[in-house]
């Protein structure tokens, strides 16, 4: 996996030293409440976090969250990827920003940078987004990006049902 770059964002792999970024997006109200507890408490959270997720991904998949950095404040401010979930056929894509990067267009710059790149390594042949029925501004980012909508499905271990998107290469 290469670093992707345009002229505001620059997204990279996870590596240990983003351990306090982490914790803080995390545990960002939204995140718990739409993404849900990753149980990521403190650093040494993070680290597991880190190397048991992400890293663990890159090394199995060739994809997994990335680290979107802002260019010109050269400071962390979401993550952006494709991942890989038991439960699903097919790859996801994942993104969750710090409150004051949201709506600004740059979710939208992230997730297509890791889209092209997908697609073009060849690493995916359809991606599949999933998010809480409630969460207007991730669906409508979804269907920015052109996935279309398939219906309510229940991940394992979940109480409540989630909207699954698909976006197939054309």
């Amino acid at each position: 996996m290469k670093t992707l770059t345009s002229e505001k964002l620059k997204l990279r792999k996870l590596t240990i030293k983003d351990t306090k970024f982490i914790v803080e997006l995390l545990n960002d109200p939204d995140f718990l409440k739409y993404i849900g507890d990753r149980g990521v408490k403190n650093e040494q959270d993070a680290i597991t976090y880190i190397q048991q997720g992400p890293q663990s991904m890159y090394q199995q998949y060739g994809f997994g969250l990335l680290l979107v950095e802002s260019v010109s404040l050269k400071r962390p401010i979401g993550l952006c990827g494709v991942l890989k979930r038991a439960e699903l056929d097919h790859p996801d894509l994942g993104f969750a920003f710090l409150p004051q990067y949201r709506e600004r267009g740059l979710a939208l710059e992230a997730a297509k940078l890791v889209l092209v790149d997908a697609y073009e390594r060849q690493v995916v042949q359809k991606v599949l987004g999933i998010t809480s029925v409630d969460n207007l501004k991730s669906i409508n980012l979804l269907e920015k990006l052109g996935f279309n909508y398939k219906g309510l499905i229940r991940l394992k271990d979940d109480l409540e049902e989630v909207k699954l998107f698909e976006l197939t290469q054309t």
